[in-house]
């Protein structure tokens, strides 16, 4: 603590009361009622006022705050006009800090504080008061209440709730333009001397800014600071209590100011004159190049609209501004060409599109450049004379007649000569070809309307210097129609007459088609080849035709069909013509004219059968025939069952046939007799469960003699079995079943049926009706085989 804040704290306690004298007086009261104290009054109604004697009798006491001596620092003193000082009474006290912060002599009522106390913490302490007998605890006086209030002292200095203050003002400000406001508090008692009256000061920051002593405001304090000079700014800014006086505490803080930009900077072209180059086949929308203006100003103060405001090749070129690079892009409006010109000059000028009035001044806020663009020659490819061709022939032209000629030339000022080709894949057929100097366009191969009316060509034009640099035009041909077909039937016609009809009935209407396509439409004629007794044509003259009748009554015992052949021409040059026959039949109808039966076979039926006989009859005889034919199939084509039944261990299996065999003689079929008695199976025998190496030409087998004892013979041919490795299959046992000589049942098998005919009569077929005759045709065999030899 200075000098001066000591001497002043010295002043302070000289003007206030001394705490060491401060007293708290305990009067007593004989009664409750109120009584009269010294003293009387007279009101505005003449009564007299009576002053009420009240017990407790105190003021208020002050303690200064940031004590720091070394005993207890006194308060006050607690009395009672009861006490005798013999020490009978007993003072107490309690509230905020009894006991703790604030202690009492309990004889003598002295209060004493024991420790610092800091006001800013708490500025004032409220506390209860009471004075009792000592030896009977009961109180003399009643309990007052006081309060202990905390002096402030200048023992905290200025804030400011920001270390750094960041704030922003437009360049260019005008002098006393206000940036920002810094605010700082103080701890101490606002209300008591100027311990907390804080004045602001500059201690960094001069001459630029300025700061309001009372407010804190900061503003500028000098005039046109410039952005583009310098844009950040370092203000210090100091805030003292006790009105600024010496002795005060204070505290600073920093505020970080930056200019703003303003639109003070026309936009300024580095360059007066500005070259470009660019090829004379940048196709239309190319970039040449790029022109900028720079401009000091930044974000939207520096952003510039470019245009073309003058020169010889406005009409030719285009520029649009670049928004994020703020740059003038200079494009191909039109197709260059430098034989025609090689040289333009353009005049572009930059304006700031978001001026500020205020600033007109510094202007004018646009520049002006000059561009000059060279165009560069180039190895041009051919140019054809037109963009599209189109020919139109007639389809009956001779071979090599020339359609059309197409023309090119090169562009380039020293012309090359040109050489024409097709392009194969828009002339799959090689209808046409094309001459490779003159581009005449000639056939090669007939043409034909009808198959195809158009045909899309394509022809290529190359230098003959230059053969990779080519251009193509589309070549339209087309077909001209001419009359080369005749006119046909639209239709395939089923034309019948009934049997009843009557002269001049129309019995069909015919149309006809024609391929050709004449400019007036088509026309058709028809007649009759000609002349018919029995039917007539006639034209409608609307393309079409009626068929008629020329007598009553047709019948199809006499004729079936009839052939008319009709005649149909065409009106176009030359004139074409063709013969179509149309098949009548004739056919019964009935009274309304509709058709009932065509086919002459119906003639030969018995008249009293009717239609749903018929085709009964018919059904029935298709499915014996078809009963019969699958019953001789799978007689005559009959499929043995496998003899291996598993995929598994096919040794030791013993497979079952249900075979009736060939008969008698057939001993090579199988062999049962193994099965009743197989101690007849030798015990060597070959292996028959994988296929020998060398195959042996199968024997035949002698037949047995007569009279051979039936296990001799099956045991001789279980023998020759076992003994031959190509008797199949490898893993089976071959069964037979002998059924001896002289059997009176004979033989059951059907194999050799056919040998001879006494056994195969089936002439009873022949007695069931002519239902059967088919079948009898078919097993008799007898008399229809010698009818049709």
């Amino acid at each position: 603590m200075t000098i001066q804040q000591v001497l002043l704290l010295l002043l302070l306690w000289m003007w206030l009361p001394h705490p060491c004298h401060t007293e708290m007086l305990f009067r007593r009261t004989p009664d409750l009622r109120p009584k009269s104290f010294g003293g009387r009054a007279s009101g505005n109604d003449g009564k007299a006022i009576h002053r009420q004697k009240r017990g407790w009798m105190w003021n208020q006491f002050f303690l200064l705050e940031e004590y720091t001596g070394s005993d207890y620092q006194y308060v006050g003193k607690l009395h009672s006009d009861q006490d005798k000082g013999d020490g009978s009474l007993k003072y107490i006290l309690s509230g905020d800090g009894a006991g703790t912060l604030f202690i009492i002599d309990e004889k003598t009522g002295d209060i004493h504080a024991t420790r610092r106390i800091d006001r800013e913490e708490k500025a004032f302490y409220t506390l209860r008061a009471q004075a009792i007998n000592r030896r009977t605890l009961r109180p003399v006086e009643p309990e007052s209440e006081f309060v202990i209030k905390i002096h402030d002292i200048n023992d905290n200095e200025p804030t400011f709730p920001e270390e750094i203050y960041t704030a922003s003002v437009p360049e260019m400000s005008v002098v006393g333009t206000s940036v920002v406001q810094v605010t700082a508090t103080d701890a101490d008692d606002p209300s008591y001397g100027n311990s907390a009256r804080i004045i602001y000061s500059i201690l960094q920051g001069q001459p630029y800014f300025s700061v309001e002593p009372e407010t804190g405001i900061i503003r500028t304090a000098l005039p046109n600071m410039n952005r583009e000079n310098r844009e950040q700014y370092q203000v210090v800014i100091q805030a003292k209590d006790m009105g600024g006086q010496m002795g005060g505490l204070s505290g600073t803080t920093t505020v970080n100011i930056t200019l703003t930009d303003v639109n003070d900077n026309p936009p300024r072209f580095p360059q007066s004159t500005i070259h470009l180059r660019i090829p004379e086949s940048s196709p239309v929308g190319t970039a040449i190049g790029s022109v900028k203006a720079t401009d000091a100003d930044t974000g939207k103060n520096a952003e510039v609209e470019y245009r073309i405001i003058d020169g010889d090749g406005t009409d030719m070129f285009d520029i649009v501004t670049q928004k994020d690079t703020q740059e003038g892009i200079i494009t191909v409006r039109k197709p260059l060409d430098y034989e025609t010109r090689r040289l333009y000059t353009l005049k572009v000028e930059a304006e700031n599109t978001h001026v500020d009035p205020r600033f007109y001044y510094l202007g004018p806020f646009k520049d002006t450049t000059i561009v000059k663009i060279s165009v560069e020659d180039v190895d041009e490819p051919p140019v054809f004379s037109r963009s599209s061709y189109l020919f139109e022939v007639h389809e009956d032209i001779e071979l090599g007649t020339i359609i059309g000629t197409v023309m090119a030339r090169d562009p380039d000022s020293a012309s090359s000569p040109i050489r024409f080709s097709l392009d194969r894949h828009t002339d799959l057929d090689r209808i046409f070809n094309i001459h490779s100097g003159n581009g005449s366009i000639y056939t090669s191969k007939p043409l034909d309307r009808e198959i195809s009316q158009w045909h899309n060509l394509s022809v290529i034009a190359a230098e003959i210097n230059n053969p990779k640099d080519t251009t193509r035009v589309p070549v339209y041909v087309r077909i001209l129609d001419v009359n080369d077909n005749a006119p046909q039937f639209a239709v395939f016609y089923d034309t019948f007459v009934c049997e009843n009809a009557r002269a001049g009935q129309l019995i069909q209407t015919i149309s006809a088609v024609d391929k050709d396509d004449p400019l007036g439409g088509q026309k058709f004629f028809f007649s009759l080849a000609a002349v018919n007794p029995n039917f007539t044509v006639q034209d409608n003259e609307d393309n079409t035709a009626r068929i008629l009748t020329r007598r009553n009554g047709f019948s199809r015992h006499e004729i079936s069909t009839y052939l008319l052949p009709v005649v149909i021409s065409d009106n176009d040059y030359p004139i074409q013509s063709s013969t179509g026959t149309l098949t009548i039949r004739v056919c019964t109808c009935d009274s309304q004219g509709n058709m009932q039966s065509c086919s002459a076979e119906a003639l030969l039926l018995p008249a009293g059968l009717s239609t749903g006989a018929l085709v009964a009859i018919l059904l029935c005889i298709i499915i014996l025939l078809v009963i019969v034919v699958l019953f001789a199939a799978l007689k005559r084509q009959r499929k043995k069952e496998p003899l291996i039944l598993s995929k598994e261990d096919i040794r030791d299996n013993i497979v079952s046939y249900n075979d009736e065999g060939g008969g008698e003689e057939d001993t090579q079929a199988f062999d049962i007799g193994t099965l009743r008695n197989p101690a007849a199976i030798e015990d060597k025998k070959l292996r028959r469960d994988i296929i020998p190496e060398t195959l042996f030409v199968p024997r035949r087998t002698p037949s047995a003699p007569d009279n051979t004892d039936v296990r001799d013979f099956i045991n001789q041919r279980l023998k020759e079995h076992d003994t031959d490795p190509s008797a199949p299959p490898y893993d089976s046992l071959a069964t037979y079943a002998y059924e001896g000589n002289d059997s009176i049942a004979e033989s059951l098998s059907s194999l050799e049926s056919g040998t001879t005919e006494g056994d195969q009569n089936y002439d009873y077929l022949r007695e069931w009706g002519p239902r059967f005759n088919k079948l009898a045709e078919m097993y008799g065999g007898g008399e229809s085989d010698k009818d049709t030899s």
